[in-house]
């Protein structure tokens, strides 16, 4: 509050002489009552202040905690509604993943029976139609052999028949 004043004890000493010079030895005793109710005075001035302002503050403290527990409550209420919120959402992505998982899977699953199918129709029909190219080349070149035979004989009989 205020500033402290270090006095040795000679300025104590050489303050008392001035003010016994300037004031007399039988004002003393007055003066220092005077000064020593003054500074009662000034301290319960000073503590009266203290307190009242104490008293003053201690309604506004009041107001101000219930209004930090109130902002605290609200705090915590729509802390707890985002969770829920979020809670909700995390939800609702790990259906709609879990689904669209399931719909990939079955579609892939699908799409692999499909061309499973078509690759043993397309199997089938290059077989048979291996069979068949293989079954007409075997006949004709049995058609070729039989008639390059009776080439072959035509030409022994026409060479012996000379």
């Amino acid at each position: 509050m205020g500033t402290l004043l270090f006095i040795s004890g000679q300025e104590i000493f050489v303050i008392m002489i001035v003010i016994l010079l300037l004031f007399g030895a039988d004002k003393l005793p007055e003066m220092a009552r005077g000064i020593g109710k003054g500074m009662r005075d000034f301290r319960k001035a000073t503590d009266d202040i203290k307190r009242e302002l104490e008293d003053s503050t201690r309604d506004i403290r009041n107001d101000m905690k219930d209004i930090q527990s109130d902002i605290q409550k609200d705090v915590d209420e729509i802390k707890s509604n985002v969770d829920s919120h979020v809670d909700d959402l995390k939800t609702d992505f790990e259906s709609n993943v879990n689904d669209f998982r399931n719909d990939v899977e079955s579609n892939v699953s699908e799409i692999k029976n499909n061309v499973e199918s078509d690759v043993n129709e397309f199997s089938e029909g290059v077989k048979n139609e291996f069979n068949d190219s293989a079954n007409t080349v075997k006949q004709e070149a049995e058609e070729t052999s039989t008639t390059f035979k009776k080439h072959i004989d035509d030409i022994e009989d026409s060479t012996r028949m000379d």
